[in-house]
């Protein structure tokens, strides 16, 4: 029989917790570390719907990405959402375990998932630990040959989850994208770096109004050259990620865990309205 310590050790060996953020709250949120495990649930949130899937899916174990008490608590009260998780994940025998900016740094982490899933060979960190460290956040890497970014935008868009938020791309449509940098999650505090690496393209989360169009205006700079943006879900940018831990803890138990990559999509947003055709139009 397995036990969770033992779910847990073929994690921490992968994502060791010592790469995760000061500020960041990963490991075991709930469960006995003695409890038998045969059934492991992977996912990016650990919301009603994922703990909907654990409980039909028969798991005794959890592992999201996102914590589920990311700041300090005072209680875990049934009548508050987290606390409802809670108390239900523990009423199933379900445990919970998280692994969030480990999982961001460790070497074939989030973002290798992400570049995987879009078709990069990943060369390096975005933003390494340490001079010549393999750990670190987001990564850089290479398309097999170049293509114009209209074409990259479309790439990204078929190769991650569809959600509301869809794929949005700022730069000019027949630019010859190759090399890339990738960040699963919010991504913006990085756009300085990724224009210092010299990539072409930049695919991350989150991308807000000000910092992108200050970055895209760096490029009237004589001299200056700064990657196109390409912004995708939250969620849909770590969705990759569970699959690879997934397979994590399959090679390491072999036989005796059976894991699921959970499909509900729990990203936020619900509805899209598309944008006009002409975007004068919807000026006049």
């Amino acid at each position: 029989m397995v036990r969770l310590r033992e779910v847990i050790g073929a994690l921490e060996e992968a994502y060791p917790t010592g790469l995760a953020e000061s500020w960041d709250a990963v490991g075991l949120a709930c469960g006995d570390p003695d409890a038998v495990v045969q059934r492991v649930l992977f996912c990016v949130d650990p919301v009603e719907a994922t703990v909907d899937e654990a409980v039909d899916f028969g798991a005794q174990l959890v592992v999201s990405h996102h914590p589920l008490l990311l700041r300090g608590v005072h209680g875990v009260p049934a009548d508050d959402p987290k606390g409802r998780i809670v108390h239900r994940l523990i009423r199933s025998g379900i445990g919970l375990y998280c692994a969030h900016t480990n999982a961001d740094s460790a070497v074939q982490g989030v973002s290798d998932a992400l570049a995987a899933a879009i078709g990069l060979t990943v060369r390096r960190p975005l933003v390494p630990h340490a001079e010549g460290a393999e750990t670190g956040l987001g990564r850089i890497g290479e398309l097999p040959e170049a293509e114009p970014f209209r074409d990259f935008v479309n790439r990204v868009a078929q190769n991650l989850p569809t959600t509301a938020w869809g794929v949005r791309g700022a730069g000019d449509p027949e630019r010859p994208i190759r090399t890339v940098a990738v960040c699963g999650g919010a991504g913006d505090s990085y756009l300085a770096t990724a224009a210092a690496a010299g990539v072409d393209a930049y695919v991350t989360a989150d991308l807000r109004h000000h910092p992108a169009g200050e970055h895209l205006a760096r490029a009237d700079v004589p001299g200056a050259e700064v990657p196109a943006l390409v912004d995708v879900a939250h969620w849909a940018s770590e969705w990759p990620w569970c699959q690879q831990a997934a397979d994590i803890v399959a090679a390491a138990l072999p036989d005796t865990v059976e894991v699921l990559v959970s499909t509900r999509r729990t990203d936020p947003w619900t509805v899209h309205a598309g944008a006009a055709s002409d975007p004068g139009r919807a000026l006049a």
